[in-house]
């Protein structure tokens, strides 16, 4: 009997998907775990794996339609097997050649595949690591793995044709990148200026009045959460002024030793960790029947796209190191404008930073991102004139502006916090203290 190739939802907010590409036609065959197309959700492009084995037999969505959740996009069987709208159109035929009394046999529908969870690598066996392609990969055929296999194996420099698969249909999963050993040790990235994501370029044809342009996945999420943002929520704004000469001083001092380079916005994604630390009153998620304060800090960092705004999240970032947070910033940044974040690498913030001092803001305000009830805003930093002991000096300065729900977040507690932020900003030594 042939199976519905349904839209999965592959994040946890999806309601619809844009099925982008298919990757197999009418007609290929199909193992367990084979890529059938690459679908855009509302936040990244993932992979629709096939849930049964056999022969593509129809595409019933085409590449470019949007597709809600559950619905069917395709059919998998046996070859020549008739399917969904071409099964009931035959039989409809039948009952009506047959008279128009003979009953009309109600068209069968296979039940929907369930999708099963990769296992948990800690009670998983440890797949062996093989120096040659594994039995049965031919030269030049795709290798099947998993997304967070393929983000793993490129962290750790590892050929993933190198590997046995031990998922479904030899498809290599998690343990088994964890369990392979890179053929050298990874050359250290070099060190780059991070970047600001290139401004998408709208061109309308000469003649032409306007022209419209379909909304993304991505975009109608951004208008959905906004809605649910800055109209329900009751924000208010702190502004202060930072002065930065000794995060710039321990900068400079940092990245003269070592390997890679952390930048401004390293050591505020950290000092704001260390803050909600002192004040878990920001650290909160608003739940419309009570507030759920975190003892854990996931900061969210705000990263610009060609089609919208997308957060990635550093978990525990209050326990890792500024190193360790550089690293990883850069890595979801570069991933997440390649619309290439699992939902586990978006989702779950307590709260977030928006940087845009990178294209020369002076000072704005960044819409909060429920349920999180605070989000900072970060201005660029510039050498003004300030007073000092002896007249005047040119000092390197910044301005926050942090935006709070006030649910959640009083005057006052928004104010103690952004307090000891500054104190920590002017005083790096804090940091560690």
């Amino acid at each position: 009997m042939a199976t519905k190739v349904v839209m999965e939802a592959l994040s946890p907010t999806m309601e619809e998907g844009r099925l982008v590409e298919w990757k197999k036609k009418e007609g290929d065959a199909v193992a367990v775990g084979d890529v059938l197309a690459d679908v855009e959700t509302d936040k990244a492009v993932m992979e629709l794996v096939a849930r049964a084995e056999g022969t593509l037999l129809k595409q019933v969505a085409a590449a470019g339609a949007t597709v809600p959740v559950s619905d069917v996009v395709g059919w998998i069987g046996k070859p020549g097997e008739e399917v969904g709208a071409d099964k009931a159109d035959k039989a409809d035929k039948a009952a009506t050649a047959g008279g128009a009394g003979a009953p009309k046999p109600e068209p069968v529908e296979a039940p929907r595949p369930e999708r099963k969870p990769e296992p948990a690598p800690a009670t998983a066996p440890a797949a062996a690591t093989a120096t040659a392609a594994p039995p049965g990969r031919s030269n030049g055929e795709r290798v099947k793995a998993s997304p967070l296999a393929r983000r793993i194996a490129s962290e750790r420099g590892i050929d993933l044709a190198s590997i046995q698969g031990s998922g479904p249909a030899g498809r290599i999963v998690q343990r088994d990148v964890e369990s392979a050993r890179p053929a050298a040790p990874a050359a250290p990235a070099p060190a780059q200026k991070a970047a600001a994501a290139p401004a998408r370029t709208l061109v309308i044809p000469a003649g032409e009045a306007y022209r419209d342009v379909p909304l993304s996945q991505i975009r109608k999420t951004i208008a959905k959460r906004l809605v649910q943002s800055i109209g329900p929520v009751p924000t208010f704004y702190l502004t202060c002024e930072v002065d930065m000469e000794r995060v710039a001083d321990a900068r400079e001092a940092i990245n003269a030793v070592g390997e890679g380079k952390v930048s401004y916005n390293d050591i505020i994604m950290k000092a704001t960790a260390l803050a909600l630390k002192q004040h878990p009153e920001c650290n909160g998620w608003w739940q419309d029947d009570h507030i759920r304060y975190w003892s854990e800090v996931h900061i969210g960092m705000a990263v610009a796209i060609e089609d919208g705004l997308i957060t990635p999240v550093i978990r525990h970032a209050d326990l890792k190191s500024l190193r360790e947070i550089s690293a990883e910033t850069r890595d979801l940044a570069g991933r997440a404008r390649e619309r290439r974040l699992t939902p586990e690498e978006y989702t779950g913030s307590t709260f977030s930073v928006s940087n845009l001092g990178m294209f020369d803001i002076d000072e704005f305000t960044a819409i909060i991102n429920p349920p999180e009830a605070g989000i900072l805003a970060i201005g660029r930093i510039s050498e003004q004139t300030v007073p000092a002991a002896e007249g005047l000096e040119v000092r390197k300065r910044m301005k926050i502006t942090m935006s709070c729900d006030h649910r959640v977040i009083d005057g006052a507690t928004g104010a103690q916090f952004l307090r000891t932020l500054k104190r920590m900003l002017e005083n790096p030594l804090a940091m560690v203290w």
